[in-house]
């Protein structure tokens, strides 16, 4: 029957004079996954059928003919289940391993009081009977749209709700018959999305969900022996605990990733470094912090986009300024401390984010005018914060509003100046409510 679906299903795009990449576009699949749905090498489910038919015009034809397939499916589950139980008893070991894995770590980081918010439950004919490599890259694809989603727009509302459901499909692939040559690659790419997932919860303010998420995140690359992911984990895992107001355990996190930095590229170690930074900073350490910022600058200066995978594309010339000038600004209001480093580090990042890290900009832009408003000319610091205003107002991050706050308080001394309240009253009247 999924074979007689194949063929229908072919049959109308060809009617249709489409092809299968043309088709593909419609309903939000590669060209791959189509042809292998038409050769019934890859599952299809009742809502997909629906888009399929939809796409096609046709009528309904393939919404009945799916009902076919899944009856016929229900009475072949049990010969299914035998097959499966007579595979290759590698397959076995490792299928009852990632089982394992799902049970005593990885989503048991998930509390059962939490589990059901966080990932749906997912139906078992809505996952394939063996993970395939255009599986695999549909769960790489959902990280990276996620992940310029969560950069563009913040990581509450829409974005974070649209990912709950991909993740939880990813996740279950893991307890999905895998052969053993695609095993790593499978726990890469479900880690990946948990980590671009534990970001957005991070940027939303849903720190328990975040802790877990990046947790996970941490535990599939150490499954993959993936240490380039490993790192982003860790430094992700450092920079929330930080920013939760515990930067000794950031500081422990980003070391902790440091872990045998010889496999890391300088790029990844200059991350973790800027990490320490962070946590040094927040804990008063001038020179500490200072040196830190000095060894992620020398390891960046090394970097090479050729050595990188491609989840660090967003750790480039301009989130580097941005994240040391976030750390140079905790240390730049400390009694004594020069404020130029901070102010230099956050300017560059601003000039260079492009419109793709809207984020990124607007977070070093409110830093930068709240540091300018508390050192420097109130005049200047309002026209940094307008600025910034103008890109927050997009935005659905809470992480960006704490700034704001921030920058509100700063403004208070200069609160009788025309122009500061004006933009007091923005801040209250388009931040804050």
């Amino acid at each position: 029957m999924a074979a007689w679906f194949g063929v229908e299903l072919r049959n109308w795009r060809n009617l249709r004079r489409l092809s299968s990449a043309a088709l593909g576009a419609i309903v939000h699949l590669s060209s791959t996954s189509v042809e292998r749905i038409e050769k019934a090498e890859r599952s299809c489910n009742a809502e997909l059928a629906a888009r399929f038919d939809d796409a096609l015009d046709a009528g309904g034809a393939l919404i009945r003919l799916w009902r076919r397939v899944e009856e016929d499916a229900d009475s072949q589950r049990a010969d299914a289940d035998r097959v499966r139980g007579t595979s290759d008893a590698g397959d076995v070991t490792a299928a009852v391993g990632r089982r394992a894995f799902l049970a005593v770590g990885g989503l048991a980081a998930l509390d059962q009081t939490s589990i059901h918010e966080v990932l749906p439950r997912i139906v078992p004919h809505e996952l394939p009977r063996t993970v395939r490599p255009d599986d695999l890259d549909q769960v790489r694809a959902a990280a990276r749209n996620h992940a310029s989603w969560d950069n563009q727009y913040g990581g509450a509302g829409m974005v974070r709700t649209a990912a709950i459901g991909q993740l939880a499909w990813a996740a279950s692939l893991l307890d999905v018959r895998c052969p053993p040559t695609l095993e790593a690659e499978l726990f890469t790419a479900v880690g990946q999305l948990a980590i671009v997932m534990g970001a957005s919860a991070f940027d939303a303010y849903e720190h328990a969900h975040a802790a877990r998420l990046l947790e996970f995140g941490s535990e599939c690359a150490d499954r993959a022996g993936n240490w380039h992911l490993r790192a982003t984990a860790y430094s992700w895992r450092s920079r929330q605990a930080t920013w939760c107001g515990s930067p000794d355990a950031g500081l422990t996190l980003a070391e902790t990733g440091l872990v045998r930095a010889d496999r890391l590229t300088p790029r990844e170690r200059g991350m973790l470094h800027v990490a320490r930074a962070r946590a040094l900073a927040k804990m008063g350490a001038r020179q500490e912090t200072l040196a830190a910022i000095g060894h992620a600058d020398d390891t960046f200066a090394h970097a090479d986009e050729a050595e990188d995978p491609a989840w660090m594309a967003y750790y480039d010339y301009a989130q580097h300024h941005g994240d040391t000038g976030h750390a140079a600004f905790d240390i730049a209001l400390l009694p004594g401390q020069s404020p130029a480093l901070a102010a230099a580090r956050l300017r560059t990042a601003i000039a260079h984010h492009t419109d793709a890290y809207v984020r990124s900009r607007a977070l070093s832009g409110t830093k930068l005018a709240t540091l300018t408003m508390t050192t420097g000319d109130p005049q200047e610091a309002t026209v940094i914060a307008n600025r910034a205003l103008d890109e927050i107002g997009q935005l659905r991050s809470k992480r960006a509003v704490s700034d704001v706050r921030d920058l509100l308080a700063a403004s208070a001394r200069h609160a009788r100046r025309p122009y500061v309240a004006e933009l007091r009253e923005r801040i209250r009247n388009t931040v804050l409510t």
